[in-house]
């Protein structure tokens, strides 16, 4: 507030300038008649005057008492049975005390005192909780360690008796002696899974009291901090109960000091300052400016910032954007989005409405848990030279599979089902001395999304070409991923032991798709091979290594895991495999896993040939065992410590997946219904899929949508991985589909509702047949075309007028035969004049059924008499005709 001189504070107060000048002194300011005012000296001239009169001054009250009266009427039933009003009265005082400085510093003593011992009774409690796990560990350590060198003791005396024994045996007792040696390993061995599972029982029991402790403390701390904040408030309150009182004590100083005066000022002094600002109409007090609101209404749109996750229901993001619900949904109707206020609709959704009514979008994850577990994720010690992971990619039957088979010297593609992949295969070869990972992908056209999740995994892509094909769709698709993903190329020109070889040709194909070999003045190494005869192998090899080298792939070795799941399956025996490609860190067995959906500890691991290992370090494919669910193929895997953090992010992943997935068919309900309702009704071939592998399942899904037509649609109404179920056939049967199993086959009650149900059960192998004969069952379900065909033609060349039919058309069969039941065409000049349908066909005075060409006739047009000599009668049939996809 800016500065005023005593003359006009003088007149604001109503008081003489000598009088305020004087008061200035007392208080120890000095001040001439000219001299300004700041806001600091009218504080200590108030804070004067209220000490004068009786007052604290700035300190405020140290006592405040509150009164409060209330009257109310009760109907009181006198003697005389009549009711008579009763006044009563309440009163009520309530007396606020402040506390001095002494007290209040005792109390913030007090307050620091309870939390430091708090905090030492925490880390006494979390110190003993270690010391006691530490100890429990270092007795469960020496105890395995005695019994083990007592068990290997035991085991070794035992054999020297055997064997000392054995020597002196007849062949009769010696077979007794090693049977009884065996029941005694298995009573031994059953002895020590028991004492196992007693120490692990006894472990858990620790364990549990340990959290129960801690749980107690935590409780307990928690109520004590809820109370040392209950006290902090009650301090505040009284606090601000004297903040009031003074600013009250101020008033009415003021107040008091212009009394004398009121009666001869006619005029008000505006209220400019602290002094006038306290007093409004008549005197009445005003409210202290820290209590008066300064809200004023926008006057313009308010644009918000809005968080959108990644569901959301249009009642929260109306919220969000500080609207009215009934406006977003008008929004989303002009868009085109049928919704209600709590529909719940998908991320991307959201954020073109918030765009649409000019917001500015922030897009968010909500799951912080996932964030924190992936961010305890540490990688010790640096980087070090890794194997070059490769992908072999290229058309169906160009020899991808035979390539791989001759380096890892190894038949596989004589065991594929067709002769085709039909699964991503993953190998490490050892060659020269140096490790090359290969993943081996299908090449059909249906398995587009495993070639490019092959390319996002990868380092290089070899690209087989054969040299008596040249480049094909699937070569050329190959090309696309591999640039999608800006992995370097390496083209395997194969088949050259063939006599129509013709690797010049496949170079030209290739540079039009802008993959320049070397010599032309490109980037990509071209290797001349024979998957037959082993011819170049070793040169392709050494373009690997040459191109990792210019690569300079590095991955640090320790430290925890992280990879990709290439291919998933549920096998009956083992419950879920995953197959991973570890990229960087060192997966061991034990390690609590994170793969997308799923979640669990790594039971076993096993490498491409099905051998037991313990651990795998980078650019190493391996099938581990564990896991909760079947991961989907492409997901991230990632090692985390702790195993119910990992299922707590596994199950927010899952939930919200389904809540994604429902707004997103929601959606699609929505957009489609009005598209429904003017196409009429869609023939639908519904598909029950069950295949071996996740990969397969997604392939043949693209395949078979890919299908679908405006007419008919293919829909799958549930899919899975492994074998056909009872659950599986009773989905079938409610939705009358067809069961189709890939690699996998029906269990017994499976086959029961089947039979029963008379459902249609296909198994295939290749996904060939499986495709084809589907297109056939969705051709059987097109409406029919039907085709008119001419099946014959006469010439008018005279007419004769007869009183009973009418015009009678003497013809030729000039074409095909006139048969009487067909429906007829008038034509004059190759004009059209009339359609319609013959009243009677007859030769001399016969009539007859048809009449053949070359001969006469007369033709009676039905309700038709304007026939004339030179046009033409022209016979038709209407024909079905067979439709295809």
């Amino acid at each position: 507030m800016a500065e005023v001189n005593v003359e006009k504070l003088a007149g604001d107060i109503g008081t003489t300038v000598d009088k305020l000048l004087q008061q200035f002194s007392q208080a120890g300011i000095t001040k001439q008649a000219g001299d300004n005012v700041t806001e600091a000296e009218k504080a200590t001239l108030l804070d004067h005057l209220s000490k004068q009169h009786g007052g604290t001054g700035s300190e405020g009250p140290a006592r405040m008492t509150l009164q409060r009266k209330s009257k109310s009427t009760l109907s009181v039933t006198g003697s005389t049975g009549k009711a008579k009003a009763v006044q009563v009265e309440v009163r009520k005082t309530r007396t606020y005390v402040k506390k001095s400085a002494v007290e209040q510093e005792q109390e913030q003593q007090r307050l620091a005192a309870e939390e430091k011992t708090r905090l030492e009774e925490q880390q006494k409690a979390e110190q003993a909780a270690a010391e006691l796990k530490a100890k429990q560990e270092a007795e469960r350590k020496a105890k395995e360690d005695a019994d083990r060198k007592a068990k290997e003791e035991a085991k070794r005396k035992a054999d020297a008796e055997r064997k000392a024994k054995q020597q002196q045996m007849t062949p009769e007792q010696s077979a007794k002696s090693e049977k009884d040696r065996i029941e005694a390993e298995r009573l031994q061995k059953e002895a020590e899974e028991a004492a196992l599972k007693k120490a692990e029982e006894e472990a858990k029991r620790q364990a549990e009291e340990a959290r129960k402790l801690a749980e107690e403390n935590s409780a307990r701390w928690k109520k004590e901090e809820e109370e040392r904040k209950k006290r902090e408030e009650t301090a505040d309150h009284h606090l601000t109960t004297s903040t009031y009182a003074r600013e009250a004590e101020d008033v009415a100083d003021a107040r008091e000091e212009q009394g004398s005066r009121r009666a001869k000022k006619k005029k008000k002094a505006p209220a400019k300052d602290k002094f006038a600002a306290s007093k409004g109409k008549k005197g009445k007090l005003k409210a202290p400016a820290s209590l008066q609101h300064g809200f004023q209404k926008p006057t313009a749109d308010v644009k918000n910032e809005v968080r959108i996750s990644e569901t959301i229901t249009v009642a929260e993001l109306a919220s969000r954007m500080a609207v009215k619900g009934a406006e977003v949904v008008k929004t989303m109707m002009k868009m085109g989005d049928m919704v209600t206020i709590n529909q719940v609709i998908d991320q991307e959704t959201a954020q073109l409405v918030a765009e649409e009514m000019g917001h500015k979008v922030i897009i968010v994850k909500e799951n912080e848990l996932e964030q924190t577990v992936l961010n305890d994720r540490h990688e010790d010690g640096k980087s070090e030279p890794r194997a070059p992971v490769v992908t072999v990619m290229g058309h169906v039957d160009h020899g991808k599979t035979s390539t791989l088979d001759y380096i890892r010297s190894a038949k596989v593609a004589s065991g594929e089902a067709g002769g085709i992949t039909q699964h991503i295969g993953a190998y490490h070869v050892e060659t020269n001395g140096n490790m090359i990972t290969f993943l081996d992908t299908p090449g059909h056209a249906a398995f587009t999304s495993m070639r490019a999740r092959g390319a996002k995994a990868t380092d290089i892509v070899i690209l087989v070409v054969a040299a008596d094909d040249g480049v094909m769709p699937q070569t050329k698709e190959a090309v696309q991923h591999a640039r999608a993903a800006g992995v370097p190329l390496i083209i395997a020109v194969n088949k050259m032991d063939k006599e129509g070889a013709d690797p010049d040709r496949v170079k030209n194909e290739l540079a039009q798709l802008d993959v320049i070999p070397e010599e032309w003045g490109g980037d990509t190494q071209y290797v001349h091979i024979s998957a037959k005869t082993g011819l170049g192998i070793d040169d392709l090899l050494e373009a690997v290594l040459m191109q990792s080298e210019l690569l300079e792939l590095n991955a640090p070795t320790e430290g925890m895991a992280a990879g990709v799941v290439i291919e998933s399956r549920l096998d009956k025996g083992r419950g879920p495999v995953a197959s991973i490609l570890v990229q960087s860190g060192t997966l061991n067995q034990g390690d609590i896993v994170l793969c997308g959906l799923e979640y669990g500890r790594v039971r076993a691991m096993r490498d491409e040939n099905g051998k037991d290992i313990k651990s795998a370090g980078p650019s190493i494919p391996v099938e581990i065992l564990g896991l909760s669910g079947i991961p989907a193929a492409g997901d991230e895997a990632t090692v985390v410590k702790d195993e119910r953090k990992a299922r707590e992010v596994a199950l927010y992943r899952q939930g919200k997946f389904r809540d994604v997935k429902l707004a997103r068919q929601q959606k699609a309900k929505l957009e489609n219904m009005f598209t429904n309702m003017t196409e009429g009704d869609v023939s639908e071939v519904n598909v029950v899929l069950k295949a071996d592998v996740q990969g397969s399942i997604e392939a043949i899904s693209d395949s078979l949508t890919k299908l679908s037509t405006d007419e008919v649609k293919v829909k799958i109404v549930g899919s899975g991985v492994g074998g056909i179920t009872e659950t599986d056939a009773t989905l079938a049967a409610a939705s009358n589909a067809i069961v189709v199993g890939f690699n996998v086959r029906a269990d017994a009650s499976a086959r029961k509702v089947i039979d029963s149900e008379n459902l249609d059960l296909r198994y295939y192998s290749v996904i060939y047949a499986l495709i084809e004969e589907v297109k056939q069952a969705m051709s059987g379900m097109l409406a029919p075309e039907f085709k008119q065909e001419i099946i014959g033609l006469a010439e008018v060349r005279d007419v004769f007028k007869s009183p009973k039919i009418g015009a009678i058309a003497g013809c030729m069969v000039t074409e095909g035969t006139i048969k009487r039941s067909a429906p007829i065409r008038v034509l004059r000049d190759n004009v059209v004049i009339y359609e319609g349908e013959l009243e009677s066909l007859r030769r001399f005075k016969d009539d007859v059924a048809d009449v053949r060409n070359g001969m006469e006739c007369g033709i009676g047009v039905k309700n038709y008499n304007d026939v004339r000599v030179g046009d033409q009668i022209e016979v038709f049939e209407t024909v079905e005709v067979q439709r295809t996809l």
